[in-house]
């Protein structure tokens, strides 16, 4: 009768302070990793940290944010896995910075998210600060344990269990005070606890390194087309003749005609220039999805725009496909190809790699060069990412839609400054570069995390052994 479910008997009397009594909370995972780590030295947190609570949501709103990147306000989704995210930052002004002052950050802190997607623990680091945060999380202030080595915990899957374990609510779901405070932490020595530190902060600078390298590879490329030291006009008047004007493009709107879309085409075509489509062997759009989105590993990889971010394939968030068989070879990828957003975010782009045979969506185009002793598919990307986006893509944008969209005419139409192939090249391998080091950071995280773990599964020894069997793996 009870054939493949799980059961767990609890004793009344070791019932936690909570006094809760939902199943979810005795499952058979949650009580082996708590009885592991409880074989194990342990403390729970409230004896390792000082805590504070972040303020209301109304003492600070989006509505006050500033252009000004001097103070900055770190929202709960800027709260990843053992990161604060960088790339979507917003700010407040100075006199909001000073009135919230009991909520400042300092180097060191921890960041949990505590209400809605909850559980996510990042370290505060100089780059983050000055900063407040908002009532979406919690910071820890470690006083007598390592920050970092703490931080490690939470992000193993067994800190993260054992907090995920003591969420509430049901549309909602949150953390409390009390819940943070109660979590069993595993105490290994301060020799073991320094080791972790030092694998998560190489990491932090393969990660400064990978962000140097490609930015080279943006400042080269600017400088090989001539946009380097380009400042956009701000003449606020462009007279055009009907002839030069709507005759030729069909377009009326004012934004087209600014100024500065001219000086920028004018600096990339003066030294010769092809059309993408002069160097294509196929243009086109992907496909719909052929099934539901699977929940497992199986299935096609279906490549979206929400995917595509500086010539680079995001795989946080990749959905797959099944029932894929009949679908033409024109949906699937090959090594080379370029991906674009061709709705939402139009623009951001990806170049495929290692991820060949995958389909792609068809709210994507993809542009499969033809020969690449002409021109490199990154440097293309990159091109596209960083100039065409915003200088041809933007300016061609389709009107009078509710989403802003580009179209096939358009990406055929794009036009590519004469680059010589070796300096083009040089690009591609900065961007290589870039990308090999944010793998070798990733794969540090994660050792950090799996040594943290085979330390609670067996020993201390273990995990250096396994530390020193990883350390010349890139991942």
């Amino acid at each position: 009768m009870l054939k493949g479910h799980e059961i767990s008997e609890v004793l009344l009397s070791d019932l936690e302070f909570s006094g809760r009594l939902d199943s979810e909370y005795y499952k058979p995972s949650f009580l082996k990793y708590e009885e592991l780590v409880k074989s194990k030295k342990n403390l729970s947190l409230k004896n390792l940290s000082n805590f504070l609570i972040g303020p209301f949501g109304s003492a600070f709103t989006v509505d006050n944010y500033v252009q000004e990147a001097n103070y900055r306000y770190i929202r709960g989704k800027d709260v990843k896995p053992l990161k604060i995210r960088d790339n979507d930052n917003v700010y407040m002004p100075k006199e909001d910075y000073e009135r919230l002052s009991k909520y400042s950050l300092k180097e060191n802190d921890i960041l949990v998210s505590v209400v809605g997607t909850i559980g996510n623990a990042a370290l505060v680091t100089k780059k983050d600060l000055p900063a407040i945060f908002s009532c979406k999380s919690t910071v820890l202030r470690p006083n007598k344990i390592n920050s970092v080595y703490l931080l490690t915990y939470i992000n193993t899957k067994y800190g993260k269990d054992l907090l995920l374990r003591k969420e509430r609510g049901a549309i909602q779901k949150g953390l409390n005070l009390g819940d943070l405070e109660t979590l069993d932490v595993f105490l290994p020595s301060n020799s073991f606890q320094l080791v972790i530190e030092n694998i998560f902060r190489t990491s932090i600078e393969k990660t400064a390194q990978s962000k140097q390298t490609y930015t080279q590879a943006e400042n080269l490329l600017l400088k090989e087309i001539g946009l380097q030291d380009f400042t956009p006009s701000k003449e606020p008047v462009n007279i055009k003749s009907f002839k030069d004007s709507f005759a030729t493009s069909g377009r009326l709107d004012a934004e087209y005609y600014q100024p500065f879309y001219e000086e920028v085409e004018n600096i990339i075509k003066r030294n010769g220039f092809t059309l993408l489509q002069d160097i294509c062997s196929d243009i086109n759009y992907g496909t719909v999805p052929t099934s539901p989105y699977t929940k497992t590993d199986d299935g096609i990889p279906y490549i979206k725009g929400m995917n595509l971010k500086n010539t680079e394939i995001k795989k946080d968030k990749l959905d797959r496909l099944v029932n894929t068989e009949q679908l033409p070879d024109k949906y699937f990828t090959k090594k080379g190809d370029i991906i674009i957003s061709q709705m939402g975010t139009v623009g951001d782009v990806g170049v495929i790699r290692n991820e060949e045979n995958w389909l792609f969506a068809s709210f994507t185009i993809r542009a499969r060069l033809s020969n690449f002793k002409l021109f490199n598919p990154s440097f293309v990307g990159l091109y596209i990412q960083k100039v065409a986006k915003k200088y041809y893509l933007y300016r061609n944008i389709a009107q009078a839609s509710v989403r802003q969209n580009t179209d096939l005419p358009t990406i055929r139409g794009l036009y590519l400054p004469n680059i010589d192939i070796e300096k083009q090249n040089v690009v591609a391998e900065l961007i290589e570069q870039s990308f090999s080091l944010k793998k070798q950071s990733e794969h540090l995280l994660e050792v950090a995390k799996k040594a943290v773990e085979i330390a609670i599964e067996e020993n201390e020894e273990v995990a250096i052994a396994y530390i020193n069997n990883q350390s010349n793996s890139n991942g």
